[in-house]
């Protein structure tokens, strides 16, 4: 492995998406392959169809997982996971999903043992992982189980180079109060303030989302911001970190927008998702935040309405991309110094 390039082990995602057209548009992407050693991994004919759905053609070099990390260049790791005939497109199917995640296993396994300095994935089926066996709440979770991780970990949605984090994520709006705990919104800051130090910003500017409309107004609409949002963000402060809010969940995008803040902690999942994807849809990803090793993926789904059709738009793909060379020369360096 050169010292400047990464590896990256990539995976097609359900193959019945768009995962396999948005893997060869990438592949065609300008600097692409100059700026890291990729490995593809996955039965050869989910690749094929990804090239000819994508109207392209590409020379594979075959190799075996001993070769994984000393082959340079672009290769192929080939496995058998799914039948041809079982490849439905724009169908939700059990052997889709186990394809999924057994090309998922092996790139975690790959990275674990440091052959790959990061893993990117096509797009998941949540329905198809969960008839494969997926047995956890989403991928992310399951990743950190796969792994034997323990520790916290959360996903983070990215948009160009702003960041942002949930305190509360996949639950009801009724519940969220009561999960609002100076414990978890310390956990949120500091996974924000890891994975932008990850990326390469060494001290980003971190804002703290409000629960409550007009930031509690003093009180009048609750007491989070002044019982816990407040006195959480001043420790951080104290901590020379540079943490700044509880600000107006309806104005703290408009400064992430204008380039301000580097993260902003929400505190429940819509509140920064809706804000994220109208801000640029086409370009968000989500990255596994907090896990040892770099994982990310384009933040939309399989898209079955298009899915084969060479209509697939790589922008997120491309950004999952960048990102994630980025935070594998860090972690690989972090690697090398410990």
């Amino acid at each position: 492995m050169t010292d400047q390039k990464p590896r990256i082990a990539i995976i097609p995602g359900d193959p019945s998406g768009i995962g396999p057209e948005l893997i060869f548009k990438l592949l065609a992407q300008e600097g692409v392959r100059d700026a890291a050693d990729i490995v593809l991994i996955g039965d050869q004919h989910v690749w094929q169809q990804g090239a000819q759905q994508a109207g392209m053609t590409v020379d594979l070099a075959q190799i075996d997982e001993a070769g994984v990390n000393t082959q340079e260049g672009l290769s192929w790791l080939p496995m058998q996971t799914i039948a041809p005939e079982d490849v439905r497109i724009a169908e939700v199917t059990v052997a889709g999903g186990e394809c999924s995640l057994r090309c998922l296993d092996k790139a975690l396994d790959l990275a674990m043992a440091g052959k790959v300095d990061g893993v990117l994935f096509g797009p998941f089926n949540k329905a198809a992982l969960t008839s494969a066996g997926l047995n956890a709440e989403d991928e992310h979770r399951y990743i950190a189980r796969h792994i034997g991780f323990k520790g916290y970990h959360s996903e983070i949605n990215v948009l160009d180079n702003l960041m942002t984090t949930r305190v509360t994520s996949h639950i009801g709006l009724r519940d969220v109060a009561e999960r609002i705990t100076a414990e978890a919104v310390e956990k949120a800051i500091g996974l924000a303030e890891d994975t932008c130090q990850r990326a390469g910003n060494a001290r980003p500017h971190i804002a703290v989302a409000a629960l409550n409309p007009h930031a509690g107004d003093n009180g009048k609409f609750g007491r989070e911001e002044i019982d816990i949002l407040q006195p959480v963000v001043k420790a951080a402060q104290d901590k020379q970190k540079y943490v700044t809010g509880p600000w107006p969940s309806d104005t703290v995008f408009l400064k992430a927008q204008r380039g301000e803040v580097d993260a902003v902690v929400t505190m429940y999942h819509d509140q920064g998702q809706i804000a994220i994807k109208l801000m640029g849809f086409d370009r968000g990803v989500t990255v596994a935040g907090g896990l040892p090793i770099p994982v990310a993926t384009p933040a939309h789904g399989t898209a079955f309405d298009i899915a084969g059709q060479n209509k697939a738009n790589v922008g997120a793909t491309l950004q999952a991309f960048n990102l994630l060379v980025r935070m594998a020369l860090n972690h690989r360096a972090n690697r090398a110094a410990a």
